[in-house]
């Protein structure tokens, strides 16, 4: 199922275990040994082909995706937190998905193969309930292609 619909792709992720995944169609890399205390600090993780967005809440959050051919010009002081990572796609098929969501029935966007930064927009982090399951978070992801750095944070919350 391919649900790329013109420039942004707009998605309800379930961010179970307050994650979600940016993952290779093709790959499995398994984050279980990439969340540790600095990346739950930085709001990601990465393992090869897959990347791990911390998220507020335990529940649906909104995602807009983009695909941008060079890296993005924002202002930075509209967003609470933003990291960036490198994401390998040698599929050409990234899919968006919950940790304990159906793989097969995820969406899926489609792009050039190669190597991609990532861009994580973290907004309305200061909204989410003292339970985890209600608020206005919402998060941004912008892709474009650029060679494999390690995972930074450009603002932290």
């Amino acid at each position: 199922m391919d649900t790329q619909r013109g420039p942004d792709m707009q998605l309800e992720v379930f961010a179970d275990y307050s994650q979600f995944l940016l993952q290779d169609e093709q790959l499995r890399g398994n984050l279980a040994e990439s969340w540790n205390e600095q990346s739950a600090s930085d709001r990601v993780a990465v393992a090869p082909g897959v990347i791990g967005v911390g998220t507020a809440r335990n529940y649906l959050v909104p995602v807009t995706i983009q695909v941008r051919r060079s890296e993005p010009e924002d202002d930075p002081e509209s967003w609470d937190h933003i990291a960036e990572a490198s994401l390998d796609v040698p599929s050409g098929r990234v899919v968006i998905a919950g940790p304990t969501d159906d793989f097969a029935d995820s969406p899926r966007l489609t792009v050039t193969p190669g190597t991609y930064r990532v861009r994580i927009y973290y907004g309305g982090l200061d909204t989410v309930s003292p339970n985890g399951l209600e608020g206005s978070d919402h998060y941004r992801v912008v892709l474009w292609p650029g060679d494999s750095l390690p995972p930074r944070v450009l603002r932290r919350r």
